[in-house]
């Protein structure tokens, strides 16, 4: 059935009951679907719980609400719902044909910090990608403290749930769409990508997806004491007590509201906090021992999701785009970069490294080098030996291409890569990032990245040589694109011997 062989619009019958889409580009699109109930009322900071059935077709044409967004970020976070019923979480799905032969499929988790995020919008469209002859799903997921907050009788780690959940009606529906339910791959960026760490560290995803690409992974994972002592904070800007009860009493838009609030004040519990408040980062994945057992560098390291390929890769400077952003490209001063080397670089070994790197002269180039290693660039890097060494078939890769717009400050950019693979060039942070246009070269480099995801999700194999622990054979995503060792050579010895360890509270002083 294709477009413009047939006049009636794609009708897909789910386990819940019929859905109705629209053929848009060639492509049968289907926005939308509950994979799991409003998490409202009795079931708000609960696991997720499978969707109702529904009688008749429900049209499968708009995306569901997205979830409670931090407001923290400006323009840089995810739209606000109006509606407010709750009604979060939801996928959507692109096909080149529901009643074709079974397909591979790609299924994305967005990032956004932990704190924003969703699949609305033009950049995680997926019509190229199915183009591509792929099924492609994204949906929504529940975030901040919402999805994140650590409070007492509340399911910990809430959004992984979610996904959960979503990567569950994958396996259960997808076959329908025309997508294949044994080759199911999961890719994200930035906090997608630490999720999907997450995920191969969680024996309840196992089986769910059988390869991964996890495009700029964040390092933090936090202890159980950490993201309570934030929760804590949390309830009280609400007056509340920090258990399940108290916060299920606040609207969402109440605890949006109080988790920013703490976000704002995180310098002022820095001696407790450490890191996690000097990164601005209330939330991230939690080590709870139950849903999240270990950190998924331990985790793959020992073997466990060996059988799952994984591609693993950054860009190549990754907090550039924070520094243009916030009106500090340039004007970093010594102490600030020293301060981020105190802070983040792995020992007084390692500052000495960077301060005898060629970006020592420049104290915002020496800031960007040591915070894109710390949050992004090692931690992928990590990833991707620990599964190597744990037995599984690894691919690595870095984006050098640079940006093009705002006058081509950005560089090779976090999120630079997101529009790239989904081959949404006109619309989105495509506009940011590459100026009012994309370059040919850009288009070029787009097909290229979009062919070696589709490749990968379909064969196993993106195009170049796995990534093994002793040649460590890396794509290099450039004008003239090549496959050469790691290129970050002088970071990888830096951050060797590091262990990317579960960020805790700091011991309280005598």
């Amino acid at each position: 059935m294709t477009e413009s062989g047939c006049a009636r619009v794609p009708d897909v019958r789910t386990k819940c009951g019929m859905v109705r889409g629209r053929w848009e580009g060639g492509v049968a699109v289907f926005r939308g679907i509950p994979y799991a109930r409003p998490p409202v009322g009795s079931l708000r900071l609960a696991a997720p719980v499978s969707a109702l059935p529904w009688e008749g077709t429900r049209p499968a044409d708009a995306f569901g609400e997205s979830p409670p967004q931090s407001q923290a970020f400006g323009p840089m976070g995810g739209p606000e719902s109006v509606a407010g019923s709750g009604d979060w979480l939801t996928v959507n799905v692109w096909t080149p044909d529901p009643g074709r032969e079974l397909l591979p499929v790609l299924v994305w988790i967005y990032g956004g910090v932990y704190l924003f995020g969703t699949s609305a919008g033009p950049t995680f469209d997926g019509t190229a990608l199915a183009r591509r002859g792929t099924v492609v799903v994204t949906f929504n997921y529940r975030l901040g403290a919402e999805g994140y907050g650590h409070f007492e009788g509340a399911v910990p780690n809430r959004a992984l749930l979610d996904q959960v959940a979503a990567l569950q009606w994958v396996r259960d529906n997808i076959a329908a769409f025309g997508g294949d339910p044994d080759r199911v791959t999961v890719f994200g960026e930035s906090a997608g990508a630490g999720a999907i760490a997450a995920l191969l560290a969680m024996p309840r995803a196992s089986g769910l997806f059988h390869r991964a690409v996890a495009q700029s992974v964040p390092g933090p994972f936090y202890s159980t004491a950490l993201a309570a002592d934030i929760g804590t904070a949390v309830a009280a800007e609400l007056a509340s007590p920090p258990t399940s009860a108290g916060m299920a009493a606040a609207t969402p838009e109440a605890l949006r509201d109080a988790a920013d609030a703490v976000l704002h004040k995180m310098a002022q519990h820095e001696a407790r906090w450490g890191q996690a408040a000097r990164a601005h980062m209330p939330f991230a994945p939690v080590v709870d021992g139950e849903v999240l057992p270990r950190p998924p560098w331990e985790a793959l390291r020992a073997g466990q999701s060996a059988e799952v390929d994984l591609m693993v890769g950054h860009t190549r400077d990754e907090t550039r785009l924070f520094t243009v952003l916030s009106g500090q490209l340039g004007l970093v001063s010594e102490e600030e970069a020293a301060d981020a080397l105190a802070w983040f670089a792995p020992g007084e070994a390692g500052r000495r490294a960077y301060r005898a790197g060629q970006a020592a002269g420049d104290p915002t180039t020496l800031r960007d080098l040591v915070m894109s290693d710390w949050v992004f660039r090692m931690p992928s890097l990590h990833l991707a030996q620990a599964h190597a060494e744990g037995g599984g078939t690894t691919y690595a890769y870095e984006l050098t291409w640079e940006a093009t717009g705002l006058g081509g400050v950005l560089g090779a950019c976090h999120g630079l890569d997101v529009p790239l693979v989904f081959g949404t060039l006109h619309d989105g942070i495509a506009t940011l990032l590459l100026g009012e246009g994309p370059s040919d070269e850009a288009v070029a480099l787009s097909a290229e990245m979009g062919a070696a995801w589709a490749a990968f999700a379909a064969t196993g194999d993106p195009g170049w040589a796995p990534y093994r622990v002793e040649e460590r054979l890396t794509r290099v995503f450039g004008a003239e694109s090549h496959t050469a060792p790691y290129p970050e050579e002088a970071s990888r010895l830096i951050w060797a011997d590091h262990d990317f360890a579960v960020l805790d509270v700091a011991p309280a002083a005598d």
